[in-house]
């Protein structure tokens, strides 16, 4: 008996492989309107960091204003010879990087020892520890400002870098923990088991071959890590009073007064701020989707 061929329209929806070319038509909308909703907040801050002092009020749509100007961009920069008013930009993101890419490091190093024993060790406490680690990502950061704040001036660390450091690896190593514990799971404890017959130690097997099997989400959790730190301003408003020492969130917001704001300086800095972030972001694209999956090994 022979099959009956189904309508033609039908077809159209619905092939026998691949997506139909209605689906995806209405897949490619979905992604540009979505594109476009994420990408048009930024370009009104372009917009607004290239006005002019008198036009920040303008109710013009244009993402190119029609007397642009790049005086925004020169004085964030450069600061303002005429009124001798220095720049303080390079000095933000300097203490920001400093204190973003030591507390990435820190939280790495610290995390990805202690994923492996929580992985790989079976000792009294092992669950309610992993369920404590779990718990402290519930609690906000602003309930932990008073603690670590007496807590930094006991051990005098307010104004100093390393004060900032430490509060924010409070709240970026349990979640690398559990980060790096999961992949950990996936990694064959044959691979270790063999590099230890050949002569390696417990510690060498690990550096050795669960490490470099972990890139992944060791470039994860660093991202994590620093960007939780890059973008964080209320505890670096607490711990950080030195304006030496302040960080790119706080110094943007010496461009905003008692009476009035600098939005064209404002925006212009967090343009410039945005495109490191955006270098680093496309850089570790290629261990983003396996890194936040949790591959498994391959081989």
């Amino acid at each position: 008996m022979q099959k009956k061929s189904s309508p033609r329209w039908k077809r159209f929806f619905v092939r026998a492989r691949g997506d139909s070319p209605f689906k995806r038509l209405l897949i490619h909308l979905a992604l540009i309107l979505a594109c476009v909703i994420a990408v048009y907040p930024i370009l009104r801050v372009f917009a607004i960091s290239l006005r002019p002092g008198d036009r920040l009020l303008s109710t013009s749509l244009a993402i190119i204003p029609p007397d642009a100007t790049l005086d925004n961009y020169r004085e964030v920069l450069f600061g303002n010879p005429e009124l001798k008013r220095p720049s303080d930009f390079f000095l933000w993101i300097w203490n920001s990087l400093t204190i973003s890419l030591t507390t990435a490091l820190i939280g790495v190093a610290l995390a990805s020892t202690a994923a492996y024993a929580f992985s790989r060790f079976k000792f009294p406490g092992r669950g309610v520890g992993l369920v404590f680690l779990l718990t402290t990502q519930f609690i906000p950061a602003a309930m932990l400002l008073l603690p670590l704040y007496i807590m930094l001036i006991r051990l005098r660390l307010i104004n100093t870098y390393l004060g900032l450091i430490i509060a924010y690896s409070v709240g970026s190593v349990p979640f690398s923990i559990w980060l790096l514990k999961g992949y950990y799971d996936t990694i064959p404890p044959d691979l270790e088991e063999a590099a230890m017959i050949d002569g390696a130690s417990r510690m060498g097997a690990f550096f050795r071959v669960v490490l470099p099997l972990s890139t992944p989400a060791l470039a994860i959790a660093f991202l994590f890590n620093f960007m939780g730190s890059w973008s964080e301003y209320i505890v670096a408003r607490v711990v950080l009073q030195n304006a030496k020492l302040y960080t790119w969130p706080l110094g943007i917001w010496t461009y905003a007064g008692q009476f009035t704001v600098a939005w064209g300086k404002f925006a212009a800095a967090s343009i410039l701020i945005a495109i490191p972030v955006m270098a680093l972001f496309l850089y570790s694209s290629k261990w983003l989707i396996s890194g936040l999956t949790l591959g498994g090994v391959k081989g």
